[in-house]
């Protein structure tokens, strides 16, 4: 991005002034130079002397600069600026000539003295005055019009807006100035090391996002007011002309960074949040494009898009409820307004041309900055907020699990004593028979019957015992399955009846293939075992079938008891339990949960909608109830899924 700027004192001259010309009166301290005030000529091939343009020839083509464009349209050309000025004070005052734009690249002035040559492609100390700005003394004698030229080529489209200013009050322009922007530097960098040391306390990614983004607002500003060339690599132009061309991007990219996650997008927005992804990455290239090979000087206008889905983005987020999106939107909206005065002055359109509008960005920046990070500060306070509620009802269902598993221990005991009470009697009773087998003495086969007799009771109680435990264990597997259907069970008690993949695998077989195997490909009754555990080969056309397959378990990236427990879960909730406590109870990413979350929605919604639902159906109906997969084939004969759930449970 280059602009080349030559002002050149043509001549004194003589006679009453032009009717365009700039006059300066006594009083007047600083003056904007108007369009009114000074003609324009395009020059395409940029090779046009002093000389050249003040022929005849080439006098009669300047435009009186109220007349045509305001700024260079042209990328690449040169224009030669002519101003006519008439010194009407007689206190002999130094007056000195601003131009606004510290991008220009190359300046040559052209003075009594001899031509000065200096801009952003020559290194910084080879100006003659040590400011941001390009400045330059004008040699006016009082009483007398002069006429200035000036010769500007650009690589990127600028204005012609300059002022001039007296000695006296540059020097007191120059303490407020600088005052300022050492104040606005120090509010950046106070903001960056109390984010920073935040971030180095809490480990929390966000603040480190702000401080990326706070830290190329910096770099910004200091390309844009030119105090990174001044102080920072005053001998490095090509440097300068990069830190130009890529801080605008940076700003972007680490901008739309912080936002997303700040709005959390991912997951408030997720069908959102991709677009508004691809588009700051799309314009962030077409941006780089533009500022290394095409150079149109349009660059600015393809930052409305992203930065417009962005703060869309953020009315979207606090629509949904997410309070701290509103100290966003206002930081923006701050922004915005002040961005507008910087586009009229790119366009060339004096929009109250001051200080204040000069630096309304930097001002406007300051108190994104300090907003964003009470925004901050507000969002954690509401994460800790959820936290705290959430846990006060992981304590309320805790509190009701440990009175179940009171009443479990209760109903244990009971059963104990009883088991107790009954190998009481039965030791009484072989007791008793043994003292009558001992007093019969009469003859040896009589006491044989006896003791056969005595022996098949035995055997009898024994075999009772032996069913009696099996109808505990029994009756406590069923109390674990009726936990289940209850909506009682917990994680590690789930565990005990699913504890490995193995398991898994085997009941998934058992539900899916509980009405007899079928091929899906051709339809055939016959399997083998296949590769994988609990699949089935077809006999006659060699297809394989997973357990998994056809299920909610398919193509799962974490453990199957963790993904059965994730559907009872949300089965026993109707779709409705918290992803985040999800989370944390399986010890999985948020993102993971809430994938397979809407993966396991769909399907309850999918079961609801079937002609054979059943309200008191139990959470396994929901595993079998996906879409049908694509196939190289249609499936054959498809079974319902009420059906062969309840034949798994009948095996």
């Amino acid at each position: 991005m280059g602009l080349l700027l030559v002002l050149a004192l043509a001549h004194t001259g003589h006679g009453a002034p032009a009717g365009d010309t700039l006059r300066i009166r006594a009083g007047a301290d600083e003056i904007l130079v108007n369009p009114l005030f000074y003609s324009i000529l395009e020059d395409p091939t940029g090779t046009l002397t002093l000389a050249d343009v003040q022929r005849p020839a080439n006098a009669r083509r300047f435009v009186l600069g109220a007349r045509t464009a305001s700024s260079m349209q042209h990328v690449g050309a040169a224009y030669w600026v002519r101003l006519p000025v008439s010194n009407q004070d007689s206190t002999g005052r130094h007056w000195y000539l601003e131009l606004f734009d510290s991008h220009i690249n190359d300046i040559t002035f052209y003075a009594p003295g001899g031509p000065r040559r200096t801009g952003a492609d020559v290194p910084f100390n080879n100006r003659r005055f040590r400011y941001k700005n390009y400045l330059f003394r004008l040699p006016l004698a009082p009483g007398r019009a002069q006429v200035f030229y000036l010769r500007l080529q650009s690589n990127s489209k600028t204005s012609f807006l300059s002022q001039l200013r007296t000695e006296e009050i540059l020097a007191s322009h120059f303490q407020t100035e600088y005052g300022l922007l050492g104040l606005f530097y120090g509010v950046l960098l106070i903001m960056v090391v109390y984010n920073l040391f935040i971030y180095l306390l809490t480990h929390d990614p966000t603040y480190l996002r702000y401080v990326l983004y706070v830290l190329s607002c910096g770099l910004l500003f200091l390309s844009e007011d030119g105090l990174g060339f001044q102080y920072l690599w005053p001998e490095l132009p090509w440097f300068n002309q990069a830190v130009i061309a890529g801080a605008p991007i940076l700003l972007l990219l680490t901008f739309s960074y912080y936002a997303r996650y700040f709005l959390d997008a991912p997951q408030r927005l997720p069908r959102l949040d991709p677009v508004v992804r691809a588009v700051v990455l799309g314009s962030a290239i077409l941006l780089l494009a533009d500022a290394v090979w095409v150079r149109s000087g349009l660059g600015f206008w393809l930052y409305l898009l992203p930065y417009g889905l962005v703060y869309y983005e953020a009315a979207r987020a606090y629509q949904l409820g997410f309070r701290p999106a509103r100290l966003f939107l206002l930081a923006q909206a701050l922004v915005s307004a002040s961005l507008l005065f910087l586009i009229l002055r790119k366009l060339g359109i004096d929009a109250l041309t001051n200080t204040f509008t000069v630096y309304s960005l930097n001002m406007a920046f300051v108190a994104e900055v300090v907003v964003l990070s009470y925004a901050l500060g507000d969002k954690i306070k509401a994460i800790n907020d959820d936290t705290i509620e959430a846990q006060q009802r992981l304590v309320e269902q805790l509190r009701s699990k440990h009175v179940a598993q009171g009443l479990l221990v209760e109903q244990l005991h009971q059963n104990e004593v009883l088991k107790d009470r009954l190998n009481s009697e039965l030791e009484a009773l072989v007791a008793q028979r043994t003292t009558e087998i001992k007093n019969k003495g009469e003859t040896i086969a009589a006491q044989n019957r006896e003791l056969l007799e005595a022996n098949g009771l035995l055997s009898l109680q024994s075999a009772a015992i032996t069913k009696l435990n099996t109808d505990l264990q029994a009756d406590l597997h069923h109390a674990q399955e009726a936990r289940i259907t209850a909506r009682e069970m917990d994680f590690g008690e789930f565990s005990q009846l699913y504890p490995d993949k193995d398991a898994c695998l085997a009941y998934l077989a058992n539900l899916k293939w509980a009405a007899g195997y079928q091929c899906r490909k051709c339809g055939h009754g016959k399997y083998c075992e296949g590769r994988e555990l609990y699949a089935r080969r077809c006999t006659r056309c060699r297809y394989a079938e997973s357990a998994t397959a056809y299920t909610l378990l398919h193509k799962c990236k974490f453990s199957a008891v963790k993904a059965l427990y994730a559907v009872f879960l949300l089965h026993t909730h109707k779709g409705q339990y918290p992803i985040a406590e999800m989370s944390q109870l399986l010890d999985l990413r948020q993102a993971t949960c809430w994938s397979f979350g809407q993966k396991t929605i769909d399907a309850i919604h999918r079961r609801r909608a079937s002609a054979d639902y059943d309200e008191q159906e139990d959470w396994t109906h929901v595993l079998l109830a996906i879409a049908e997969e694509a196939d190289d084939a249609p499936t054959i004969h498809p079974i319902p899924i009420a059906s062969i759930a309840e034949k798994a449970a009948d095996t």
